[in-house]
């Protein structure tokens, strides 16, 4: 048995596959096209690249209808789907938000409530008008923008898989930014590919344990991007129905087949926390979640599917 490592830089983030068979130099091929389709869909996909079709989108939308390709017509669609579903917690077109909190290429601030007003008007998916029979995208409104980047990165992940499965892969494992993991098959000698999730990026220590074949996980979290004003943290999540930063929830977790869907809906489960959980988790059969409540709420952890190890609030207390 052959085992084929290979990593690549994209979407913000590194992408890496295990790769298990018989013939490495197959294995290696099929990783390397599987690679280069997250490439092709980084190009298609990233609200940064001006050449992408999101990029095109957002600067002629508000004027005219856009056609887009299919393939991205339909993740629109099930972006649409998603919010729907979510009851407005996950929303592709965030972005004038995220730009707002100043954390659009920069290291965040407290808005302004005047500016914090006017970029909410602009956000949510009413403001999209998908066009099947053309497969046209327009907004209603100037300034709204389509931002991809809580369902783009699964989605991506989907398709690398969909590579190596065409290619004979019956054994893989792949990972964008370890936010976001799949498991084609078992790995050799193994009853599934297991993936660790810890309480926060310093931990060691696995709070649980998710088996996983022919599955995804994805865990959001607000660590990472963040700034302090007035003696409070503000993170980096933002909830789009009300514009301000997420603070009641730490960690949310998703497993399901499709690695498109734990994107977004772990995104979602974040932003709704404890209150929320059976609402998302009742979303999909065999749907597993986990979600830990914000240190200032204890540390509490409520999971669906999952076996949780012990989870310590700050005071020591088990």
């Amino acid at each position: 048995m052959e085992t084929v490592t290979l990593a690549r830089h994209a979407m913000a983030t590194r992408f890496e596959l295990v790769l298990h068979g018989e013939d490495a130099s197959r294995l290696r091929a099929a990783g390397e096209a599987a690679l280069a389709q997250v490439e092709r869909l980084e190009a298609q996909l990233s609200l940064y690249r001006p050449g992408s079709e999101i990029s095109r989108v957002n600067a002629l939308a508000a004027r005219q209808p856009v056609r887009v390709s299919p393939p991205t017509f339909r993740l629109l669609q099930h972006a649409r789907q998603l919010h729907h579903e979510s009851g407005g917690a996950f929303d592709i077109t965030v972005a004038p938000l995220v730009r707002c909190w100043g954390f659009m290429g920069g290291g965040g601030r407290v808005p302004a409530a005047e500016e914090l007003a006017e970029a909410r008007r602009r956000v949510g998916f009413s403001h999209i008008m998908l066009d099947e029979s053309a497969v046209t995208v327009r907004f209603d409104l100037e300034g709204v923008m389509i931002d991809l980047g809580a369902i783009g990165k699964g989605y991506a992940i989907d398709r690398a898989a969909e590579t190596l499965r065409e290619a004979g892969v019956t054994s893989a494992l792949l990972h964008g930014g370890t936010s976001t993991v799949y498991g084609i098959g078992r790995p050799p000698e193994s009853p599934g590919w297991k993936v660790a999730i810890a309480a926060s990026p310093d931990e060691t220590r696995a709070r649980a344990t998710v088996t996983l074949e022919d599955n995804a996980l994805s865990v959001s979290a607000i660590w990472g991007r963040s700034f302090k004003a007035d003696g409070k943290t503000f993170g980096h999540v933002l909830d789009p129905r009300t514009g301000q930063t997420v603070n009641n929830t730490a960690l949310a977790a998703v497993v399901l087949p499709s690695a498109t869907e734990t994107d977004a809906l772990s995104t979602a489960l974040l932003v709704l926390g404890l209150e929320g959980h059976d609402a998302i988790a009742r979303l999909r059969p065999g749907m597993r979640t986990l979600v830990m409540a914000s240190a200032e709420q204890g540390y509490r952890a409520e999971a669906r599917g999952l076996t949780l190890a012990a989870w310590e609030l700050p005071s020591g207390r088990g």
